[in-house]
């Protein structure tokens, strides 16, 4: 029996998402929930799981290809198979209800859940591939580093198929083993909950001499461009079409500049008190894997100043007539991907500690670097920081996050002279740049709170008179 599965609503109200990758090819046999393609929305790169358990008839999209939602997306043969129910789940419900002498079917259980990532998978494992025969490879492969697939381990033609569990890690594990060249089927999980870290991944491409210096892990990772080479040679333009990631920042910011009336302001501040805190918290044993930044603090000092500056955590809702003024924080952090710019943010983070805080925006750089970052959290944000330092930059007018209120830009921080107690010495300065909503917070109220961020940065022990 052949089914069509159709590309679905990703939850997100799109009318079409962008074909990345097959995962499969046609003749894989696959069970219910394996990741079978990854697919491109205008807010984040999602990853399809099987709706059937069977095996692969006809693939209807190419790598490249915008599909629409509704489009019959692959084809499966679920003859033979136990394959998830194409009856509504009230019908699975009730066959269940009226068959009282028997067990639950397996199809009850295996409904498809597309939205959530699928059903609960019912095997032990993750299906298996037809294996591919790979030539002069060393029986040791327990020792060896594998070229990195996207999801798959490497298979060879004398092994015996059996399933095989895919390897439970996170999006950011997932891209750096692939960095290193890692397949993480060949890697253990030293926790008990068999998640596989980095620091897992790390122990293992030591002990197999892994040739870390081909992805080189800095401190503060920096975005790299390169120039896009001609299709032809002598060609003198590159025409790319405008999709996805690009297409929604686009429309974004262009709904923002045009609606929002911004003003920016600037201050420049001695930050010395901020690097050297910072500097002591990295000699810290107990703090060293939390990387801790001016980003950071930069961070805690925006939820501190947010407090006593509500209009600059609120939202103008032209349709109600009203200015909805939050409660809470969900700080946005504006990353640079080699797909645009995307502003994952960080739900609650008032409540959250500087180490807190430290995580938080180390998981969303990494996550949104590895095009995983989920829609949801790209929604709900109430204020946003970016930090254009990083890329050696002094300042910016940074363009509001549509739906919020304010942006605060931080700059490079440079040793350069200053006046410091009546003298002239060499000090940390760094300039912040404040970009507000006019219809939303008055010139008096930006620099209040620009201040108040100061404030913290120049002397970080402000923040104990601050709640």
């Amino acid at each position: 029996m052949v089914q069509d599965f159709t590309l679905p609503d990703l939850g997100e109200g799109l009318p079409e998402a962008e074909l990345v990758q097959w995962l499969v090819a046609v003749g894989d046999k696959v069970t219910l929930n394996q990741t079978i393609a990854e697919v491109e929305t205008a807010k984040a790169v999602v990853e399809l799981p099987s709706p059937y358990a069977g095996t692969i008839t006809a693939l209807h999209a190419e790598a490249g290809d915008v599909v629409a939602v509704g489009s019959v997306l692959i084809s499966f043969d679920i003859g033979g198979t136990d394959a998830a129910p194409s009856a509504p789940a009230a019908e699975a419900r009730s066959s269940a209800t009226e068959v009282s002498s028997s067990a639950p079917s397996e199809s009850a259980k295996s409904e498809p859940n597309l939205v959530g990532y699928g059903a609960a998978p019912t095997g032990a494992g993750r299906p298996q591939r037809r294996a591919r025969v790979a030539g002069a490879v060393a029986a040791a492969s327990d020792t060896a580093v594998l070229e990195a697939a996207p999801h798959d381990a490497i298979q060879f033609a004398d092994v015996v198929e059996r399933p095989v569990e895919r390897p439970r890690s996170t999006p950011p594990v997932r891209q750096f083993a692939k960095q290193l060249g890692i397949d993480l089927a060949l890697v253990e999980a030293s926790g008990a909950s068999g998640v596989i870290t980095r620091a897992d991944v790390e122990a293992y491409a030591t002990r197999v001499g892994a040739a870390t210096t081909t992805a080189p892990v800095a401190a503060e990772p920096v975005e790299t461009f390169e120039m896009p080479t001609p299709a032809v040679a002598g060609e003198r333009t590159t025409r790319t079409p405008i999709r996805g990631v690009r297409r929604m920042t686009a429309d974004a910011m262009v709904r923002s500049a045009f609606t929002a009336p911004h003003v920016t302001t600037f201050l420049t501040v001695d930050v010395t008190a901020t690097s050297e805190l910072i500097a002591s918290l990295k000699r810290d044993r107990h703090l060293q894997e939390h990387r801790i930044g001016i980003m950071a603090v930069a961070a805690k000092a925006v939820c501190l100043a947010l407090g006593r500056h509500p209009g600059l955590n609120s939202k103008w809702d032209d349709e109600a007539g009203e200015i909805v003024e939050h409660h809470y924080v969900n700080l946005g952090i504006a990353a640079a991907t080699g797909r645009g710019l995307v502003v994952p943010n960080i739900r609650d983070a008032h409540d959250l500690t500087l180490v807190e805080l430290a995580d938080a925006i180390r998981g969303l750089a990494e996550t949104a670097r590895a095009g995983r970052t989920a829609p949801a959290d790209m929604m709900g944000g109430t204020f946003s920081i970016t930090n254009v330092g990083v890329f050696g930059v002094d300042a910016g007018t940074p363009i509001i996050n549509p739906g919020e209120a304010g942006i605060l830009a931080l700059g490079a921080v440079r040793r350069q002279p200053w006046e410091h107690h009546g003298e002239i010495a060499l000090r940390d300065v760094m300039t912040l740049a404040l970009s507000f909503d006019h219809r939303l917070v008055d010139g008096e109220q930006g620099s209040r709170f620009l201040v108040d961020v100061a404030d913290i940065l120049r002397e970080p022990g402000r923040a104990m008179l601050l709640r």
